[in-house]
């Protein structure tokens, strides 16, 4: 049977790590903050106390709940040995397998301290050096991540596709919506590349294919983005690709140039022209933010140090399907033989070797 006294350690430990005692003091603190007159009077300050104390309760919680199972694990644990009891040895083992697992969870979670871990997500491919060969990479890949989506719980939202005539994707921009989206993801930020037998080669012969994947944090309501309309170039155009006979025959695509910072976005996934354009804004605020992010800490170059040529020599992952099976980070080593599970969304272990190496997770 598992040790209990190995996981009440890292238990305890973790009490520290997170700094449980510091959080529910401060947790007093804002709460006596709320209680003060005119509290109330000044709402963007109010809201600012109120979320971090929501933030606070979440940890605090989470780590409580923890500490309450291994407890009555443990009273339960003596009942059965002194009973001899096998059938609840066994059942107290499992639950102590998953209490470890959600332990692991939760300090993966610590990791993902950055202001803008918790956002939901946008996230883009282009496929680069290869033609067809690539659009169907970019389209492969487009499918690996929206399995991750479902195996994650997250919902996904396809914001603009452009569909490759032959084969894939000319790009695509999609809208993740879940907690932590944007933390997890960001793992992701870099060239992917593919080694296989391709299937356009009448010869069989092998082709490396490269994609671009670059992940944005989806401003809420609480970060303020002010946008002149006088800084706005609209255009419309007609929509291309696959999409029924209404998308075709009207101007329903929208293309959103910023003027001032040459940032251009567009959208033509609905059928409506203004919830085209409603999601084309949608990008552009992200886009927005990230460049002023960038300017303000000067750290341009640390923030697109993945954003490198989509070719030889600049990838963080390689999916080699042959001569032999394997996908491996070369940023972690981390790596699997398993390829069909891949693609088929099995990025955990990718995601969690990345947010360990990272530390405490972005704190641009």
């Amino acid at each position: 049977m598992k040790e209990y006294q190995n996981i009440a350690a890292d238990l305890k430990i973790s009490g520290t790590t997170f700094d449980v005692s510091y959080k529910k003091s401060e947790i007093q603190r804002l709460e006596k903050e709320t209680l003060k007159e005119g509290f109330w009077d000044d709402q963007e300050n109010a809201g600012n106390i109120t979320k971090q104390i929501s933030d606070l309760r979440e940890w605090v919680e989470a780590w409580e709940a923890l500490y309450n199972e291994l407890t009555d694990a443990e009273e339960l644990c003596e009942m059965a040995v002194s009973d001899e009891d096998e059938k609840s040895l066994k059942e107290i083992d499992k639950s102590l397998d998953s209490l470890e697992d959600r332990l692991e969870d939760l300090e993966l979670k610590k990791m993902l301290g950055g202001e803008d871990d918790k956002r939901n997500a946008i996230l883009t491919i282009h496929p680069g050096a290869g033609g067809t060969e690539s659009c169907d990479w970019a389209g492969m890949l487009f499918r690996m991540y929206t399995r991750y989506f479902e195996r994650s719980g997250f919902k996904y939202n396809t914001l603009d596709l452009l569909i490759d005539p032959l084969a894939g994707i000319k790009s695509v921009v999609v809208e993740v919506v879940g907690n932590y989206a944007y933390g997890y993801l960001k793992s992701e930020i870099g060239i992917h590349r593919l080694v296989r037998i391709s299937p356009f080669d009448s010869n069989g012969r092998r082709h490396t294919s490269f994609a671009s994947v670059f992940i944005l944090p989806l401003i809420d309501s609480d970060i303020k983005i002010d946008i002149n309309p006088a800084d706005l170039r609209i255009d419309t155009f007609r929509a291309s690709g696959a999409g029924g006979q209404h998308v075709n025959k009207t101007d329903s695509a929208v293309r959103i140039t910023h003027i001032p910072t040459g940032i251009v976005v567009s959208c033509q996934s609905e059928r409506s022209q203004f919830r085209n354009k409603d999601n084309a804004m949608k990008i552009l605020t992200a886009k927005l933010y990230q460049f002023e992010k960038e300017k303000e800490q000067e750290k341009i170059d640390q923030m697109h140090k993945d954003k490198k040529d989509i070719a030889w020599g600049s990838q963080i992952r390689s999916y080699v399907f042959h001569p032999y099976n394997m996908v491996k980070d070369h940023r972690t080593g981390e790596e699997t033989g398993n390829t069909a599970a891949v693609m088929d969304g099995d990025l955990d272990r990718f995601i969690n070797a990345y947010l360990l190496t990272q530390g405490i997770g972005d704190k641009e």
